[in-house]
């Protein structure tokens, strides 16, 4: 644990899914409604630290967690799931976490054809 990592001392947060070595809250600055952050309890950097069993764990409770969503809320028509890594890809905490985005009809412009 890094004393001054927000994301090491999960018991702070309102946990709304966990498991032994992941755990997920709410976006404080979400993207969409119901954005969702998928983190590693365990502190590493970013994504390409993690062993692959952590991968795994994090990557099941994104799972649960996108079920959780879709019923939840209907409108739900998919998402956008990634990790970014480093200061210059826009990661903001320097904590490994996942970002669950769920996408809705129209909720903003489609990505530009290639």
């Amino acid at each position: 644990m890094h004393k001054e990592c927000l994301f090491c001392d999960h018991k702070q947060f309102k946990l709304i899914g966990e498991n032994d070595h992941s755990y997920a809250i709410r976006d404080k600055f979400p993207v969409t409604e119901l954005h969702t952050l998928i983190i590693s309890k365990k502190h590493y950097t970013t994504v390409f630290e993690l062993p692959s069993f952590e991968l795994a764990s994090i990557f099941d409770l994104a799972k649960a967690c996108l079920e959780t969503i879709l019923q939840q809320d209907p409108s739900v028509k998919g998402f956008n799931f990634g990790s970014n890594a480093g200061q210059v890809a826009g990661q903001k905490i320097h904590h490994v976490h996942f970002h669950l985005i769920p996408r809705r009809e129209g909720d903003v412009a489609p990505p530009a054809a290639h």
